[in-house]
């Protein structure tokens, strides 16, 4: 196994130890316990919109262990870089970190998407408005989403992504959003 087919298992095991910890508190409540007990099977949805283009999205991704093909694509088209039309396909790791860290604040309101995909001509413009941008930005990879929800703090979506233990978590609480990316574990901001 090679260090890089190292890192992304320990990144997998550490997404499916996350989706299996939001399947054990999600199970309690007989609500929710009645779904399991009927065999609706594993699955992974994302629920978001976008205050920039007026769309919304609530996509099961994900059933048993197979991700859906039209599914990911209408993510990818989502998540596109607004300013450019540019699509690039998501990271499916980041994808799921967004959706398990979504499963541990057990809210039903969907993420506000600030920022998904960026085209290098948008990251380089918002780099030259703003300190904060990296040079190398994953969001340029399709491996990053600056998220934020209306009902949870930046501290408590932050902890939840950080729970995930499979990429980076960057806390913005003076404008109010979370980073999320696939990358290296790693923790930054306030």
């Amino acid at each position: 196994m090679t260090k890089t087919q190292s890192s992304t298992s320990l990144s997998r095991r550490a997404l499916l130890g996350a989706f299996a910890a939001t399947a054990l508190v999600a199970a309690p409540s007989f609500s929710k316990a009645a779904g399991f007990l009927r065999g609706a099977g594993d699955i992974r949805r994302l629920k978001m919109y976008s205050s920039r283009t007026g769309e919304k999205i609530d996509m099961i991704y994900w059933v048993d262990g197979d991700y859906i093909r039209d599914a990911v694509q209408e993510i990818n088209h989502f998540m596109r870089d607004w300013r450019t039309g540019g699509v690039i396909n998501i990271d499916l790791r980041t994808i799921d970190i967004m959706a398990a860290s979504h499963n541990m604040l057990d809210v039903s309101e969907p993420y506000l998407l600030l920022s998904g995909y960026r085209s290098p001509k948008t990251n380089a413009m918002l780099r030259s408005r703003s300190g904060g941008v990296a040079k190398n930005s994953l969001h340029m990879k399709g491996q990053a989403a600056d998220l934020r929800l209306a009902s949870r703090s930046v501290s408590q979506v932050s902890r939840a992504a950080a729970a995930c233990a499979a990429g980076g978590v960057g806390r913005y609480s003076g404008s109010n959003f979370v980073h999320m990316d696939c990358g290296p574990v790693r923790t930054w901001g306030r």
